[in-house]
């Protein structure tokens, strides 16, 4: 029954595999809840886990940490492998697995810098306009250009009030800065930091190879991400997924098609990536789909209805389970119509009417085979999972943590030098400047030195941004000098403040030329 180079799946009149050597031409798993899509998923992951394959998921529900765990010796379970024929070979077992959650309280944290994920997908993750989604690229591009580090939301936020500030000498070269698009993202960084976003950004920042591990056994690890308490914030779920898809896009190497994939990344709950998303987003999301599997990836997709998925994305999708789907809206049942005529016809089935009679752990199964020619769709009983069904407790899910190759690699925040400190320490200089200007400008003009120095405390000062972690918060934030209190003499520039200027714009400049952004706007590492 299990056969090398090939993934058991179920039985219907016959054995149902899908190939290792075309498992990166991706799939679906879709059905109305209740009907076994977890299930579906648990299994497949077994496989490649026993083929060698690294897998990544997200347990949206909490009961998929029991991969971890051996099976028990259930009666509906025994009778099912008896029932397909797989009673002989089927014995229970644990699989290698790495616990991982946005927020850390499940998992090693997963985080990522405001600079690697690149304004587009933050746009898409606040919510943006394409007026806002403009002056977050300018701001981008001026960090780029200045070699400003945006690691946390507070870098970002004092970029975005120096941007501010420089609105009137920035709209000359980078485009238009409307003040009320810069107010407007504030507030949406601050919705984004209420959700946890706080939490995810920042470093040490997570590297996307360390989810293609495999045991001492050759097995590949499944790594689970806790994404319970990560849906009450949808968009930040989905963005996050998306995000290491393009990560993975831009950081491994072209392999062509390997033998089996270098990783399988299941995205559950696929509507949510795809739901009011802009036409330009659809496009870039579809491009990676299309082109990520010549780097060893499959993308498998888990929703309840095939129209979540668009149709250019649903046409790169090879291999597919389909469990029921209830048919009582006029959409429901143009979805059990499209599933329909997505299948290759089976003489034998009426496909659409079979999709709704479907039990539970049923499912119509068509892969890939041959020369990637997909199978006749066949009714199948899908074989029952050899980890645990159900959730781990919470001591066994640390024991686990507790063993993971990672342990150590992210559990402590790092705060580095970034933008925050470098456009502090630029306030403190210019106010120090400006300060010393007018108290020479006062001994001049045989007046108090002091007035001058009090005349600069109407000036622009950069707020002191809070963290949830409670780091760099000792000094009080630095003041910048007020353009109207500033007089004819104190705009002049020496030659040598000329020169400095100068060096400064030219070394950031070639720092901004050497990141080069891929095709959903995150950092291509290897330039």
């Amino acid at each position: 029954m299990l056969e090398e180079g090939k993934v058991y799946v179920g039985t219907s009149t016959k054995p149902e595999y899908l190939s290792l050597k075309l498992a990166n031409r991706h799939g679906l798993i879709t059905g109305a809840t209740g009907t076994g899509k977890t299930v579906s998923l648990q299994i497949l992951a077994e496989g490649f886990s026993a083929a060698g394959v690294p897998v990544f998921c997200a347990d949206v529900k909490g009961d998929l940490s029991g991969i971890a765990a051996k099976g028990e010796a259930k009666d509906f379970l025994l009778k099912r492998a008896q029932q397909i024929g797989f009673g002989d070979e089927y014995a229970f077992q644990t699989f290698p697995a790495m616990f991982w959650d946005l927020f850390g309280a499940k998992g090693h944290p997963i985080r990522t810098t405001i600079s690697e994920m690149g304004p587009l997908l933050l746009s898409r993750l606040m919510d943006l306009n394409d007026t806002q989604e403009g002056v977050l690229n300018i701001a981008f591009r001026i960090a780029d250009d200045e070699g400003l580090l945006l690691l946390d939301l507070k870098d970002l936020r004092a970029l975005l009030v120096n941007v501010a500030e420089r609105a009137d000498e920035i709209t000359a070269e980078y485009g238009n800065i409307s003040k009320a698009s810069i107010g407007a993202i504030q507030r949406q960084l601050l919705v984004l930091e209420q959700q946890g976003g706080d939490r995810f950004f920042g470093e040490p920042a997570f590297k996307i190879t360390d989810l293609m591990r495999t045991d001492l056994d050759g097995r590949g690890y499944i790594n689970v991400l806790a994404a319970d308490q990560l849906m009450s914030s949808p968009r930040l779920y989905a963005t996050s997924l998306l995000w290491m898809m393009s990560e993975l896009f831009e950081e491994l190497p072209e392999v062509g098609d390997p033998e089996k994939p270098k990783l399988v990344f299941f995205f559950d709950e696929a509507h949510l990536l795809f739901d009011e998303a802009p036409r330009a987003l659809l496009d870039k999301v579809e491009q990676v789909v299309r082109l990520i599997r010549s780097k060893g990836v499959g993308i498998y997709f888990v929703t309840q209805n095939p129209l979540d998925v668009p149709d250019p994305v649903l046409a790169q999708l090879g291999n597919r389970v389909q469990h029921a789907l209830r048919a009582y809206s006029p959409r429901e049942q143009k979805a059990v119509r499209t599933a329909a005529e997505t299948f290759r016809p089976n003489p034998e089935l009426d496909i659409a009417r079979v999709i709704m009679e479907l039990g539970v752990g049923e499912a119509l199964v068509s892969t890939l085979e041959g020369k990637g020619i997909p199978s006749v769709v066949q009714r199948t009983l899908i074989r029952p999972p050899s980890s645990r069904l159900g959730p781990l407790d919470e001591g066994e899910r640390k024991a686990v943590i507790a063993r993971s190759p990672v342990l150590g690699l992210y559990d402590e925040t790092v705060d580095r030098e970034s933008a925050y400190e470098v456009l502090k320490k630029r306030a403190s200089d210019m106010a120090e400047r400006e300060e010393q200007q007018q108290q020479a400008e006062q001994r001049q003009d045989g007046g108090e030195p002091g007035a001058g120095a009090r005349r600069t405390a109407s000036g622009f000062e950069l707020p002191d941004f809070g963290s949830s972690r409670g780091s760099r918060r000792s000094a009080p934030p630095p003041r910048q000098p007020s353009r109207r209190t500033t007089s004819s003499s104190s705009r002049r520039q020496s030659t040598g403040e000329a020169l400095v200027k100068s060096v400064v714009r030219t070394v950031g400049s070639q720092l901004g030329r050497a990141l080069v952004r891929g095709i959903l706007g995150s950092i291509k590492k290897g330039f």
